[in-house]
């Protein structure tokens, strides 16, 4: 197991120093520059060249890879956000809460309503409703994450206003006491996080339903139904403790896909979190918050993926042992 974990864990590190080295050369090769897209009709040539040596821009291109890969792997610095003007670190920890506070609610929403959908349907195999279970799960996956939050938008809180439309908090939610600014929080995140958790419960749902089938057809559960116990205790005792092995290894898939997704939506609901500071960020053409943010992207998926498979070692042997 230890050799197994090192094997993955080097692979993981240089995957990672790959995708931040080749986003380091696409965004510097990419036309154009920050001091280009910031206030350039109010700037003269020899004020934008001021800038560019301020920021660094006018050294060789290995020059500036070579500062910043030091920076970064020394002294775990970012550098300083060129449209914020402030530590890319300090910009990453106010945001990085508000994105784990959605993608968490999101999960939830994701595996209790995929479980509950997906035992309805395992319960009548190729009924109406489990035909009809598959159907709308299938839909609601297909479609894209920031169209299935305008849609929400439009219905919700526009055409049928009972939900805001996005923001973390109320204008006024600084006066409130501690109770009402919880309750207020909780009105702000039902939207987006039902949004995320919705669109990704199909897949949960068709993952519990297969498994559950496949479970059910096993001698043990036909010993448990001849002991006379009852359906509902085969079903969500005997039966589901044995189907949620394949849910735990898409856990931390799950997850990460999550966190990916809640980037678009930040976006949707201007929901303050890292999706948003990075849609800030390549539309200000901010090199290192760019770069902080991708890499933080990179590590999520990376160590989701790595989650998996040692979940999936401890359940096959025969993977760690490979």
């Amino acid at each position: 197991m230890p050799g197994f974990l090192l094997r993955r864990l080097a692979a993981s590190l240089l995957l990672l120093f790959l995708v931040l080295t080749v986003t380091f050369f696409l965004l510097r090769l990419a036309p154009g520059d920050p001091v280009g897209l910031s206030e350039s009709s109010r700037l003269t040539a020899e004020e934008r060249a001021d800038q560019r040596r301020i920021y660094g821009l006018d050294r060789p291109l290995p020059v500036q890879y070579a500062i910043w890969l030091s920076a970064v792997a020394l002294h775990f610095d970012w550098g300083t956000s060129l449209a914020y003007q402030r530590p890319v670190n300090r910009l990453i920890a106010e945001a990085l809460p508000a994105t784990l506070l959605l993608a968490s609610a999101a999960l939830v929403v994701e595996y209790g309503l995929g479980l509950l959908l997906g035992v309805a349907a395992a319960r009548r195999p190729d009924s109406a409703l489990d035909h009809l279970i598959r159907i709308l799960s299938l839909l609601v996956t297909s479609q894209p994450v920031f169209w299935f939050g305008l849609m929400a938008i439009l219905v919700f809180a526009l055409a049928w206003p009972v939900v805001p439309a996005g923001h973390l908090r109320s204008v006024d939610a600084a006066d409130l006491a501690a109770g009402r600014r919880a309750l207020d929080l909780l009105y702000h995140l039902a939207l987006p996080a039902l949004v995320l958790g919705v669109h990704g419960c199909g897949a949960i749902a068709r993952v519990a339903r297969g498994s559950l089938l496949e479970v059910l057809g096993r001698d043990a559960i036909t010993a448990a139904r001849a002991r006379g116990l009852s359906e509902r205790r085969v079903l969500w005792v005997h039966a589901l403790r044995n189907a949620v092995v394949p849910l735990i290894q898409l856990f931390a898939l799950s997850a990460t896909a999550l966190l990916s997704g809640s980037f678009v939506t930040e976006v949707v609901f201007s929901w303050p979190g890292i999706g948003l500071l990075t849609f800030t960020a390549l539309s200000a053409r901010d090199y290192p918050l760019v770069l902080a943010t991708t890499a933080l992207a990179a590590v999520l998926a990376i160590a989701g993926n790595l989650a998996a498979d040692v979940a999936h070692a401890v359940a096959d042997p025969r993977v760690r042992d490979a």
